[in-house]
């Protein structure tokens, strides 16, 4: 049976005392150190970019300098220069991911490296916990809630090839790298679908299923608590002294406040996986609008000689968009579906929203509010939701694009470009297959 290689990740909680978990700490501050270093080297040259061999050369020249910066591991070390290579070459790839820059104190996640799955040394000890050891802090006790690829009797097959050590709200986490063997997919035998990821339907299928989630993911005394710590947060805040460093006080507040919002991430998440992989343990082919949700969430505000208009409002719709994580489940979505022998395709976003699915039409009005679509082409008239219309657009191209005759709704349907009509009859206009409306 042919195999295939599958690279994945497996999170678990670290058991620290107080004296690991700051030396944890000071690595991290080292590694973020390290990067700023690094960056200020490999740009600030004259007029052209360090080599990988004289970056090297610096991280050992640096290291012999400053003392404390032997407190993070060699390996480490050469994986932060590895990171930092790679964010560059992210950074010229056909599509650009962020410049690399460089990392703030307070905003930058904690993190170590341990590239080396050889030093890790890892023992099962009972069925809930298991012990690891990490370079300069000796072994320590993790949480065990899976098995990890080629270490106990039934794991699966494969090995561990690395760790990163990962600071959160909760505490210290490893995050395994795991590389496991397993059969090839057969072909999913499922039918196809499409998703309209939205606000107040978060999942809007073309089956005309809409599935829902917890308006808030935290209980209603969890709510109030988190009000009452941000109340809190802001009255120490209005106390300290200008210049003063912030307060003991006020970052334990902070740190309160944080563990309540990881909390709420989690059950988000937790969700989302829960949901994806029902979606694709049903359906072959699941097909999502390509959205930039990093434009689509820019600022409102303007500038000083042009102020944005409706600012309060983008800002909230932002915040919203944000909470629903769509770039999240598109990517819990895609690699689910590989697994399965499905897959993930996306297709242009604009125009999904106002064309009828039935008709294939766009007429100006069409989608009367954020959830009834009614169609105003006198020869239609279909009239539901409009999430679903617009996942049943968004199949009904799929299936064009593949020569595939079908709507949304699998009945037969003619191939074509949309038709872009008037409202009460008026001039009729078409347009091509994925254009913008």
């Amino acid at each position: 049976m042919e195999r295939e290689k599958r690279n994945r990740a497996q999170v678990a909680r670290l058991e620290l005392d107080q004296r690991q978990s700051a030396a944890l700490d000071g690595q991290a501050h080292n590694a973020r150190t390290l990067w700023n270093l690094l960056h200020e080297f490999f740009t600030f040259r004259q007029g052209r970019f360090a080599s990988l061999a004289q970056c090297d050369e610096a991280i050992r020249a640096a290291r012999k300098e400053i003392n404390w910066l032997n407190d993070l591991p060699a390996q480490a070390a050469q994986a932060v220069l590895k990171t930092y290579r790679q964010a560059w070459a992210n950074y010229f790839n056909p599509d650009p991911a962020r410049r690399p820059t460089f990392k703030s104190r307070f905003r930058s996640r904690m993190a170590v490296d341990v590239p080396q799955a050889r030093d890790l040394n890892i023992t099962r000890i009972n069925r809930r916990w298991g012990a690891v050891t990490i370079p300069k802090l000796g072994q320590v006790r993790f949480r065990w809630t899976k098995d990890l690829p080629g270490l106990t009797k039934g794991s699966p097959h494969g090995k561990i090839t690395g760790a990163r050590l990962v600071k959160e709200a909760t505490g210290w986490h490893i995050v395994f790298r795991t590389q496991t063997e397993e059969p090839v997919p057969a072909p999913h035998p499922g039918p196809h679908t499409a998703i309209d990821r939205g606000i107040a339907v978060p999942l809007a299928l073309a089956t005309g299923e809409k599935i829902f989630h917890r308006d808030q993911w935290l209980t209603s005394g969890e709510q109030q608590r988190l009000l009452r710590l941000e109340r809190k947060a802001a009255r120490q805040k209005r106390a300290a002294k200008p210049g003063q460093p912030t307060s003991n006080r006020l970052k334990h507040t902070y740190d309160q406040i944080a563990r309540l919002r990881a909390t709420a991430k989690r059950r988000a998440i937790d969700w989302q996986h829960q949901t994806t992989a029902e979606l694709t343990d049903r359906f072959s082919v699941i097909v999502l609008e390509d959205l930039k949700v990093t434009n689509m969430m820019a600022s409102a505000a303007g500038t000083p000689e042009q102020p944005g208009r409706n600012v309060a409002q983008k800002r909230g719709l932002n915040r919203a968009i944000a909470g629903q994580a769509w770039g999240r489940t598109a990517e819990f979505l895609t690699y689910k579906a590989t697994d399965k022998g499905g897959k993930v395709v996306y297709i242009p976003a604009p125009g999904t929203s106002q064309e009828c699915h039935a008709c294939h039409t766009i007429v100006e009005g069409s989608r009367e509010t954020q959830s009834r679509f009614v169609c105003k082409n006198p020869a239609c008239g279909w009239i539901g939701n409009a999430d679903v219309n617009a996942a049943r657009t968004q199949l009904y191209r799929y299936n064009s694009a593949a020569g595939q005759a079908v709507t949304g709704c699998g009945g037969p349907a003619p191939l074509g470009p949309v038709k872009r009509q008037a409202p009460h009859g008026g001039t009729t206009r078409t347009t091509p297959q994925g254009a913008a409306a």
